[in-house]
């Protein structure tokens, strides 16, 4: 039975940099399908995150400013730590999912990095894992 978030959490997930620029970023959500990239530095400590919601607000900033034409150019031109989240929420892979799953359910979150003692990333725990692991015990009735 799954008890912790390290029995649940996708380790080692993909990660980007602060110096990365926004169009690489957006150009790894939409290749990898994916909505939520942790932010590192060269230790692997955790600096940041990037969701799809801060890219979407990005494209239509730069789309509102500058037009179609220019978007391209300017997500080049922007660092992911311009507009990474520093202000989340992390959680140990001892932590119990009883209690994560309730945070999502109370917070809305899509997702939660996973950090060890020291703040290095070692995982990430997404609301989709927690669905599959719904449909998982679903399907075991039978």
């Amino acid at each position: 039975m799954l008890k912790f978030v390290s029995d649940l959490m996708t380790p080692d997930p993909l990660c980007i940099s602060q110096s990365d620029n926004l169009k690489m970023a957006h150009d790894l959500m939409r290749e990898k399908n994916i909505r939520h990239i942790p932010v590192i530095d060269e230790a692997g400590q955790l600096q940041g995150m990037l969701t799809q919601k801060i890219m979407i607000s990005n494209v239509m900033k730069i789309l509102a400013t500058y037009g179609q034409l220019a978007l391209e150019r300017k997500e080049k031109q922007q660092k992911v730590g311009e507009v990474m989240a520093t202000d989340f929420v992390a959680v140990s892979p001892d932590e119990k999912l009883k209690e994560v799953a309730t945070y999502f359910v109370k917070n809305r979150h899509g997702c939660l990095p996973v950090i060890d003692e020291s703040n290095k990333l070692v995982g990430i725990l997404t609301s989709s894992d927690f669905v599959r692991l719904a449909a998982a015990l679903l399907g075991s009735d039978g």
